[in-house]
């Protein structure tokens, strides 16, 4: 029946992996101090697998998966079920993934896992569906398009990785959108739901045997396939991007990219430790200086994105639209000084807040079904908390300032602005230097 078992332990989480005939993978945790259960369906499947004129396709179909099964006619039907016993169900797409789960007390956890079964397996896709959700979805876009802070998440990703899917709306566009059939739906529905492309993580108050064995049973004749190997990124940034979208708002909504490292890179961890000290928490240096000394933005953070083959540092932030360039100018300038100097008790504060958020996140039974699955759907590896934190502990000062050093850099700046900016394109594109 299954092609291997492991057992692994790690920092309090001790979970199985079964490997099945038919490629699927199943991540089993117990957590027996909780009272809940978390399943978690990841599938391979999002932008990176669409082409130009699929875009959106994954989404689309995340969502018609919960508009009714044979056995659940109705989303009423499916959402009710799982409402109707204290539970939440619900899905996501991202980049190079799709999410179903859900979570529920440890006594309904055969009902949520028949439910997500049936939405994967024998969703109907009606004509009628489609048509409905359709529309949906373009409202959807619309709402990201009336949203500057939203709408300038999109356009520095487009920046990004221009023409690549990366770089495009996980929801597509409204052209795309309204362009795409049932058959086209159909056709990429059973080229990536494949139990070869499929990892189920399920963390809480379970018992593994009964609970691989349940999966076994319940999933064991579902048919592999050849997969998609996804398209990839080219990473050719040889000068700074500029976009600026004219909105008559309040404030200039503005995010600052540089191109980062992948999930497989091994500076990765120091990309994330920078990220933490330039514009993560209240104590970082961007909120320290752009907020709270120098008053020109309420909200400024930076993040750090990985993907298979590419990643970035992203910083944004709102400002007054009479302060942008003074705030653009601080930004930038805090940016740089990344490349001069990082003190070791900047870099101990950064490592307790990567180990802290880490430890913190494991306590909820979503999250650690969350961490094991999508280290095994993204990375066909897991790494356990040990080793993680480990890797963070191994970085140093003198590797921070030389991946500051590789990665910011003029040419790879790119700057996404929504806002009431006219006639300041030139002067902003002069500001774009480290």
């Amino acid at each position: 029946m299954t092609l291997g078992i492991s057992n692994q332990y790690n920092a309090g989480i001790m979970y199985r992996k079964t490997t099945f005939d038919n490629g699927l993978r199943l991540l089993a945790c117990r957590m027996p101090h909780t009272r809940s259960v978390s399943i978690v369906f990841f599938i391979g499947a999002g932008p990176r697998y669409e082409t130009g004129a699929e875009a959106g396709i994954s989404h689309f179909i995340e969502h018609l998966c919960f508009k009714g099964t044979e056995k659940r006619r109705s989303s009423k039907e499916i959402s009710e079920t799982i409402e109707s016993v204290g539970g939440i169900i619900n899905g996501g797409t991202d980049k190079e993934l799709t999410t179903f789960w859900c979570r529920v007390t440890s006594q309904h956890f055969f009902l949520a896992l028949d439910v997500l079964i049936d939405l994967l397996r024998h969703s109907r896709f009606e004509a009628e569906d489609i048509d409905r959700e359709r529309q949906i979805i373009i409202e959807e876009i619309n709402m990201t398009l009336d949203s500057p802070r939203q709408r300038v998440s999109v356009l520095i990703d487009e920046l990004l990785w221009p023409g690549q899917p990366l770089g495009r709306d996980i929801a597509g566009n409204k052209e795309t959108v309204a362009a795409l059939t049932r058959q086209q739906m159909l056709a990429f529905f059973s080229s990536h739901y494949l139990p070869n492309n499929t990892v189920v993580s399920i963390a809480g108050d379970i018992d593994l045997e009964q609970v691989e064995h349940t999966v076994g049973q319940a999933l064991g004749e579902w048919k592999p396939d050849k997969l998609s190997a996804g398209l990839p990124n080219i990473g050719d940034q040889k000068a700074p991007r500029l976009h600026i979208e004219f909105r008559d708002i309040e404030q200039v909504h503005l995010c600052l990219g540089i191109p980062g490292m992948s999930f497989f890179h091994p500076d990765r961890y120091a990309v994330d430790l920078l990220s933490i000290i330039l514009g993560e928490g209240m104590s970082s240096r961007l909120f320290v200086t752009i907020r709270e000394q120098q008053g020109l933005a309420y909200d400024i953070h930076s993040y750090a994105d990985h993907f298979k083959d590419s990643g970035a540092i992203i910083i944004h932030a709102g400002v007054d639209p009479s302060r942008v360039d003074t705030a653009l100018k601080a930004i930038i300038e805090q940016v740089s000084q990344l490349k001069e100097h990082i003190s070791e008790s900047e870099l101990a504060k950064a490592k307790e807040i990567a180990k802290g958020r880490l430890l913190l996140s494991l306590e909820n039974s979503r999250n650690v079904a969350g961490w094991l699955g999508t280290q095994e759907i993204l990375t066909n590896r897991i790494l356990t908390v040990d080793e993680v934190i480990a890797l963070v502990e191994a970085v140093t000062t003198k590797d921070l300032t030389r991946v500051a050093r590789q990665l910011l850099t003029n040419d790879k700046l790119n700057l996404a602005i929504v806002g009431p900016v006219k006639e300041k394109e030139g002067e902003l594109f002069k500001l774009l230097k480290l």
